[in-house]
């Protein structure tokens, strides 16, 4: 296994980074995605896993409201190259982005992904912090994670993403 480097992304890496997601996710939209984010401003933190001076991973962290009132970060897109996918990438990715997040003073981090994957970072059901996506999504789907304890206490509302997610959800938005 090549040696992995953990790093935030550069000015300059937007074609490779667009390429990761393209091809991890076989098909444009999360690519398009994070290139909106990035255009308007919408990006907290975005980390690049680099093997031999190519980059092989991506995550973006970019800020979400919680309705009536509140706050949070969501963690989306992650991709890994699929020659790369098994080897812990998007994990290093995932605890490196988390801890810098925390250190920053961020409360908590929101995900709509794999209910089998994101648990092992310590992400459990958003609902029962009283959130809910407002996208329909499985209920199992959508997770939380308080970086710094009680920062959901007494938030409970509807998670409201940037706009630029509209363009590519492949779910509707709740009313």
């Amino acid at each position: 296994m090549r040696t992995i480097a953990i790093r935030r992304e550069k000015p300059g890496g937007e074609a490779a980074v667009h390429r990761v997601n393209a091809i991890a996710f076989g098909g444009p939209d999360e690519a398009t995605l994070v290139g909106a984010l990035r255009a308007n401003g919408g990006v907290t933190l975005s980390l690049v896993a680099e093997a031999e001076g190519s980059v092989v991973g991506h995550v973006l962290f970019s800020p979400v409201r919680i309705d009536p009132e509140g706050s949070a970060i969501g963690l989306g897109p992650m991709a890994v190259l699929p020659v790369h996918q098994r080897h812990g990438i998007g994990g290093r990715l995932v605890r490196e982005g988390l801890e810098l997040l925390r250190l920053a003073g961020h409360g908590a981090v929101v995900v709509l992904g794999h209910p089998e994957y994101y648990p092992r970072f310590g992400f459990s059901r958003a609902s029962g912090f009283g959130l809910w996506c407002e996208f329909d999504c499985p209920d199992e789907a959508f997770m939380a994670i308080e970086l710094i304890p009680e920062a959901l206490a007494n938030r409970a509302g509807v998670v409201r993403y940037r706009p630029e997610f509209h363009q590519v959800a492949r779910h509707e938005p709740r009313q």
